[in-house]
């Protein structure tokens, strides 16, 4: 693929997550699961306007829940946060929506990365 593929993805990784997230990737130009991702999950999947990047998010953190992965959960909060995509009261139903899909243990890790992330973006703004 292009550098044109590669900067467009890391562009869209950017509005996804935050403005300075793709630094993350630098020197990985040449590695060919990195380019995968952000050249076709990102470049493409990501930056298709067919759904909004909140509804994209609500779809991974749905996934991401039934994974119990906290630290991806986290990871998407701190996006949706930052872009502002939920309410307080968005974002209290989450969890309890996803409770009766996902299981109370799976929610226990959706309920602890939202939290997680809600802090950690309240210490960034202090700074």
């Amino acid at each position: 693929m292009s550098e044109n593929a590669w900067n467009k993805g890391l562009e869209v990784f950017d509005a996804v997550y935050g403005d300075g997230f793709s630094a993350m990737m630098k020197g990985q130009e040449d590695n060919r699961f990195s380019r995968e991702i952000i050249e076709n999950q990102f470049g493409n999947l990501w930056a298709d306007e067919a759904l909004t990047v909140r509804e994209k998010r609500l779809l991974v953190l749905g996934a991401t829940t039934m994974l119990g992965r906290q630290d991806l959960i986290e990871i998407q909060m701190m996006g949706a946060l930052g872009n502002n995509e939920f309410t307080e009261e968005e974002l209290a139903l989450i969890p309890h929506f996803m409770l009766f899909y996902a299981g109370a243990g799976n929610c226990t890790s959706l309920v602890r990365g939202i939290e997680a992330a809600k802090a950690r973006l309240a210490e960034l703004k202090k700074d």
